[in-house]
């Protein structure tokens, strides 16, 4: 079947019902079978500022958004500005007209008055259900199959509440097919082969849900964007299992209160983002030193300090890994999708029992709070292990010894854990440095084999974790890896399948093991890649470092880096992203020789300038083809003019190569936006080249076009 999908938007202010909007929707949309994902961009105000929620509804699964957008809902005049850009040619805009005033949308739009209606009745009707109802109406999906989730999400608030959104619904369906009759169904559904319901699911459930599965019985944490909705799941349901979810008044005496918990023998845990992080780095450490099992999640935001607290980011990899003093040993793992977010803190609190050591689970906020189809989830694979814990059973110890709580002769230098109260199982718990059986000690050949302890430990992990790379990995050998990290996974296997289908042989990992680093896993596919780009969300190539320092001699990486809060979009990772190399003059003429394939841009002052595109215009075959720009980026005035200047020596003999100032035009052209007037032109001229139609100064002995000549042929194209 072939694959299809649709795109849908609205955009408001926040505080106006926008999730529970897309929420309602997708549900819905679940319920009929379709694969949806959906995501949120919102301010960092509780209410006011502007919102979207967007959902891509597919035929297949989908784990990212997509660029583009089908429909658009307009409930706020800010959302033509920022979200109406990203409407197709054949989209739909549904919008106030009175914020139409003096514009001329280029799309089909839907011009009503939201606030006429939504009175009907005496009543005031809900905007967001009212903009259910036109979705319904202008997608062709019955309102009926929308009721019961309206019950759901409506029905607990009473009868007539619920009746009042019900009159939404179908007030805003009749409007479209009493005003706009021809929108009726303007957009065809995905065509489904065998439709079965999906669960509709966010990132942090599924975190929260793994750790319910693990037997985690408590859970301490403050609240912080975006990991606050695996607090609100705990908070339902962690009482009907047993447990406990307990809001602390900080960040720090949330993990230390989960430490306490872990170190009395539950299955405990915090959630937090980057700055709880920086705040919970000394709490950490005492469970390093104290070797008991801690279990973070980490939802990764914009930083530094407070940052953007809304807006997507990856920027913890090294505070993840390093943020406590001292030498650390501990496992951070990052999970790449919703499913794996699920595992993955199952297992986290396997491996922090096992190895008796904090371990980090890093998320992002695309992976947090963007919900998507889930088809089921297997159950049955998972095993609860609860490592070297011993409740009884234990020798009888002579007064006053204690037990090697810290054993340095222990298998696996890995002790025995006891809780406290075991007999026979006393022991000391401290954060200074210890011997065997938890005494304060200054001996400096103990620290340095309680260090060595504790550090190797943890070195085993990559040859016991599972699958400690996500592998799209098709090619022994391959013309480009991909690798990436949390939430870029599905971004990234997009990109992959579509420049498989070009020919290239490309291969995508994902790497889900951050700490220990698992070298020999991808140190393969990094020695088989003919190019290596690491994609990743933020400024200093955190990853990138990451694989260089674990893994020498490292092959030449390259980095796709975004860090403006957006998460990356399919086309904008297959037109690649800007890499600047400052070079010297006289060395970069010498390069251009060598390497050109290395420089796509390159911008010199002006003296600097004259030599070089002289250098490069012999590159191509001769300076007259050569565009260029002088643009002032503080004012935004431009001037486009040819390379070559005016050429006298040839004046008026209607031989000059007209490429270059054609070319400069269309540089102009994309500069005031008329992209599709500059590309009729530069595809006329290239074909022209392809049909061996040049002027006299590339023509290299074949027949020569003069430049009345060569330029009718343009216009003869166009």
């Amino acid at each position: 079947m072939k694959k299809q999908e649709l795109s849908w938007k609205a955009g408001g202010q926040q505080g106006e019902g926008l999730e529970s909007l897309g929420e309602i929707f997708a549900a819905a949309l679940c319920s009929l079978g379709y694969d949806v994902y959906g995501y949120r961009q919102f301010s960092s105000r509780i209410k006011g500022g502007h919102t979207s929620y967007k959902l891509r509804i597919a035929n297949h699964p989908v784990a990212t958004i997509a660029s583009s957008c089908n429909l658009l809902i307009a409930m706020d005049p800010d959302t033509l500005e920022v979200d109406a850009p990203e409407l197709t040619a054949e989209g739909i805009l549904v919008t106030d007209a009175a914020w139409l005033e003096g514009k001329k949308p280029k799309v089909r739009t839907v011009a009503l008055s939201w606030n006429e209606l939504s009175k009907a009745d005496g009543k005031t009707l809900p905007k967001n259900i009212l903009a259910l109802g036109i979705t319904a109406a202008l997608l062709g999906i019955d309102t009926a199959k929308l009721l019961p989730l309206l019950e759901k999400q409506y029905g607990r608030k009473g009868a007539e509440v619920m009746e009042t959104n019900r009159l939404a619904l179908e007030t805003g369906y009749e409007y479209i097919k009493n005003n706009y009759h021809d929108l009726l169904a303007a957009f065809t559904m995905p065509e489904l082969e065998n439709p079965q319901p999906k669960l509709f699911m966010l990132g942090n459930e599924a975190v929260a849900l793994g750790a319910l599965t693990s037997g985690a019985k408590f859970m301490s944490a403050y609240p912080i964007t975006p990991s606050s909705e695996i607090m609100e799941y705990m908070v339902k349901y962690a009482p009907a299992e047993g447990g406990v979810m307990l809001q602390t008044e900080d960040e720090i005496s949330a993990c230390t209160m989960a430490i306490g918990a872990a170190y009395a023998g539950a299955r405990a845990f915090t959630a937090t983002a980057g700055p709880g992080l920086s705040l919970m780095a000394e709490a950490i450490g005492l469970a390093e030193m104290t070797e008991t099992p801690l279990v973070v999640i980490d939802t990764q935001r914009g930083g530094p300090s407070t940052g953007l607290p809304t807006k997507h980011e990856q920027s913890d990899l090294m505070a993840a890994i390093y943020n406590t003093h001292g030498d650390t040993a501990k496992i951070v793992i990052s999970p790449s999708s919703i499913e794996e977010s699920f595992y993955d803190t199952f297992e986290a609190f396997n491996l922090a029992e096992e190895y008796q050591c904090p371990v980090i689970v890093l998320s992002d906020l695309q992976l947090s709070l963007g919900k998507q189809s889930v088809t089921s989830l297997d159950y049955g694979k998972l095993q609860v292990r609860r490592g070297k814990l011993v409740k009884d059973g234990l020798p009888e110890i002579k007064s006053p010894e204690y037990f090697k709580r810290y054993d340095l002769e222990a298998e696996g230098s890995i002790s025995m854990r006891v809780l406290p109260g075991t007999p026979n199982g006393i022991s000391l718990g401290t954060g200074l440095e210890h011997d065997e059986v938890g005494r304060p000690s200054e001996n400096r050949a103990m620290r340095t084999a309680q260090s060595d302890k504790r550090l190797r430990k943890v070195r085993s992990v990559v040859d016991t974790f599972e699958n400690p790379l996500y592998e799209d990995a098709p090619y022994p050998q391959s013309d480009l890896l991909i690798i990436g990290m949390a939430g870029t996974r599905a971004v990234i296997s997009e990109v992959a399948e579509e420049l498989r289908e070009k020919g290239l042989r490309v291969n995508h990992v994902q790497i889900r093991l951050l700490s220990p680093f698992p070298v020999c896993a991808l140190n393969h596919y990094l020695q088989e890649a003919k190019k290596i780009v690491v994609v990743e969300h933020n400024a200093t190539a955190q990853l990138a470092r990451l694989i260089k320092m674990n893994v020498p001699p490292c092959p030449e990486l390259h980095s796709i880096l975004k860090y403006n809060g957006d998460i990356f979009y399919k086309e904008e990772l297959l037109a690649g992203r800007l890499e600047i190399n400052d070079i010297i003059a006289d060395n970069f003429l010498q390069q251009i020789l060598l390497n050109p394939e290395k420089f796509d841009v390159v911008a010199l002052t002006n003296l600097n300038g004259d030599y070089a595109s002289d250098a490069l215009a012999a590159q191509v075959g001769g300076i007259g083809i050569s565009p260029g720009a002088n643009i002032n980026y503080q004012t935004g005035h431009a001037i486009f003019e040819a390379t070559h200047g005016t050429a006298p020596d040839i004046v008026d003999q209607d031989r000059a190569n007209p490429c270059s100032i054609l070319l400069s035009g269309c540089m102009l052209l994309e500069y005031i936006g008329w992209s599709e007037a500059a590309e009729l032109i530069i595809s006329a001229i290239e074909k022209n080249f392809k049909s061996g139609i040049f002027t006299a100064d590339l023509a290299f002995g074949k027949r020569a076009y003069s430049t009345s000549g060569f330029s009718n042929q343009i216009i003869s194209i166009i």
